[in-house]
């Protein structure tokens, strides 16, 4: 059942890092789960310290993660019809990945322009604004990005620490 846990917690932990660029997945929460995961396997002892101390951080970045955009679109004169259209290039950039993987950075930053400008602001204010709301997503994206691969690095340093109780039979 141990390496089960194992291989599941490790699969949890590589989709998080994959949520922490696609908005549909919640990247830290996911990846929070594959640390919990190695932790009820019965090598690792319990440390409900860091397991509670992880979690907090995990649910505090996810809900950054809907705050900075929408604070970075604000400090550049956005409205709301550009945060709007922030959201709306990202569902486009997953749905239609007309430019590759470069599509997750250009389409954000497109919808918020086409939202302001929908929402009657003038180009240079509209400019102004999607570059706010792009910088707020490239932060977002930047900070889940930064706790997942930290929440990996745990994983697997755990995971070292205890591989001769995990894996009797490999030693």
């Amino acid at each position: 059942m141990d390496i089960a846990l194992l291989i599941i917690g490790f699969l949890f932990m590589l989709i998080g890092i994959l949520g922490s660029f696609l908005p549909v997945l919640p990247g830290p929460p996911i990846s929070w789960i594959g640390l919990l995961l190695l932790y009820l396997t019965k090598a690792v002892p319990d440390n409900w310290w860091l397991l509670g101390i992880t979690l907090v951080i995990a649910l505090v970045v996810f809900a950054l993660d809907y705050v900075i955009p929408a604070m970075g679109t604000k400090k550049f004169g956005g409205t709301k019809a550009g945060m709007i259209g922030t959201t709306i290039g990202l569902l486009v950039a997953l749905f239609l990945p007309i430019l590759g993987p470069f599509g997750i950075i250009i389409w954000p930053f497109v919808g918020a322009l086409v939202g302001e400008l929908l929402n009657k602001a003038d180009k240079k204010t509209a400019t102004k604004a999607a570059f706010g709301s792009f910088l707020g997503f490239l932060t977002g994206t930047f900070l889940k990005f930064m706790v997942t691969i930290v929440f990996l690095g745990l994983y697997i340093t755990t995971a070292w620490e205890y591989k001769a109780a995990l894996f009797p039979y490999f030693d």
